[in-house]
């Protein structure tokens, strides 16, 4: 039996395996991007809580993470920021530097009732660091088709009001406002903080 000829085999699989661990570690990854080529993204012009206008524009040179909801929605859309912006602390404490570089921006889908105020106490209560925007219904729609949102009202509530029905996605945007992948919001913190180690750069 050649126990040199069987070690060497091992030896090889060993370092392949450590390779791969040691890239896992750090986050980089050579497979392009989920939505790599996606036509999700592009031109709108919202108003922040401010009053002032805010266009996709502005954003260039920054990573963006951008969801669609509205502040009087019941379960989904406040949970879901939680997770997000809780995700991208927990990144900020590995990646400091990189983590000043991403913008989290909640749009509303429900500008009849969600003013530039709303919106911005709804942001400031989930984190100082969520940019709360919002518009004209056809300012609101002009943005949701530039990401394939879809969003439509429900029927009255028995106390008079109504819900939103809507598309749950958290989009990770580029530098360039190119789609990277959907954030796994719905998967906790962790699950966030993990998918934004691999893609920001």
């Amino acid at each position: 039996m050649n126990r040199r000829a069987m070690f060497k085999p091992l030896v090889q699989s060993l370092a392949l395996a450590l390779a791969a661990l040691l890239c896992a570690c750090g986050g980089s990854t050579t497979e392009p991007p989920p939505l790599a080529g996606a036509r999700i993204g592009g031109p709108f012009t919202l108003v922040d809580d401010d009053g002032r206008a805010v266009r996709w524009s502005d954003f260039a040179g920054q990573y963006r993470i951008v969801y669609f909801g509205y502040t009087y929605c019941p379960d989904v859309c406040p949970l879901d920021m939680q997770a997000t912006m809780r995700g991208l602390a927990d990144y900020a404490k590995q990646h400091p530097a990189l983590a000043k570089q991403i913008k989290a921006v909640f749009i509303s889908i429900d500008p009849q009732r969600d003013t530039p105020k709303v919106v911005g106490q709804f942001a400031a209560a989930i984190s100082p660091n969520l940019i709360g925007l919002t518009g004209s219904p056809e300012q609101v729609a002009t943005a949701a088709k530039a990401f394939g949102t879809y969003y439509a009202r429900g029927p009255a509530t028995p106390g008079g009001g109504y819900l939103m029905d809507h598309s749950r996605t958290t989009y990770l945007m580029g530098r360039n406002g190119e789609p990277i992948a959907m954030l796994p919001a719905d998967q906790g913190p962790q699950a966030v903080a993990a998918e934004l180690t691999k893609w920001v750069r």
